[in-house]
């Protein structure tokens, strides 16, 4: 029995084969590849080939999706880390904290939006009572249509 060949970062993988790693379909490969988040090789019959250190990349997109991390982020993260081989410890560690940090920027958001919404939908306005104390005089109209103070950074932190 021969030992297993060691893997090495730079190994082409075959479509099927980062499929079956990954769990992402053909077609969600392609269009991260489209996106710029992951790149492939091809051969001399044309088929997509895949450096292993790919799968991180295919692994981060996942984790990122998941956490409801927009891709144009994602992307933006991968500008920053090496193309040609695998991220290391420190990068890892740099990504994780500026995730970190959106996520509780979306936590605080979400938990001041729970907070509007028992008062207010976010004057767009659909309480005629309480939108005299929070919104008098229809001084939000201004900023535009809808649910205006949900999406302004600027009133997230208001008790409203």
């Amino acid at each position: 029995m021969s030992p297993e060949p060691i893997s090495h970062p730079n190994d082409l993988l075959t479509v099927r084969e980062v499929v079956a790693r990954t769990g992402v379909v053909p077609s969600a490969l392609r269009f991260y590849e489209a996106r710029g988040l992951i790149t492939a090789e091809r051969n001399s019959g044309n088929q997509r080939l895949y450096r292993r250190h790919m799968l991180r990349r295919i692994a981060l997109v996942l984790a990122a999706r998941r956490l409801g991390i927009p891709l144009a982020d994602v992307a933006e993260i991968f500008t920053t880390l090496p193309a040609d081989g695998p991220p290391s410890h420190r990068d890892w560690v740099r990504v994780s904290r500026i995730w970190k940090r959106q996520l509780a920027d979306q936590r605080r958001y979400l938990v001041n939006l729970e907070r509007q919404l028992t008062a207010c939908i976010g004057c767009g306005c659909l309480s005629m009572k309480l939108c005299d104390l929070l919104n008098p005089d229809d001084r939000l109209r201004a900023r535009g249509q809808g649910p205006v103070r949900l999406h302004d950074a600027s009133e997230r932190d208001d008790p409203a």
